[in-house]
């Protein structure tokens, strides 16, 4: 009888190590983080994304949802992957 060994692969979720709302708010911090560092206000961030400035100041103290295609246009207004909005976020 022989023995192998086998990788066992883990897979996670956001949802071990936050909640849904803790989330939200690192997020909103992430990005006002990116924004001051480029000296944008709110106003221009969302001038350049195209949306109202309580859009974007609801985004960033993580009381609300944004949907991908909103995430898409902040990074791109602030010049970052995707990828990178999310390094320090979770």
């Amino acid at each position: 009888m022989s023995f192998t060994k086998t990788k066992v692969q883990h897979s996670f979720t956001v949802s071990n190590f936050m909640n849904y709302n803790e989330l939200l708010a690192r997020l909103g911090k992430r990005i006002k983080a990116l924004r001051s560092g480029k000296n944008m206000t709110q106003n221009q961030l969302a001038i350049a994304c195209d949306f109202e400035k309580a859009s974007l100041s609801r985004i960033e103290s993580g009381q609300t949802n944004l949907t991908v295609r909103t995430l898409y246009k902040i990074c791109n207004a602030l010049d970052v992957t995707v990828t990178e909005m999310f390094r320090e976020t979770i």
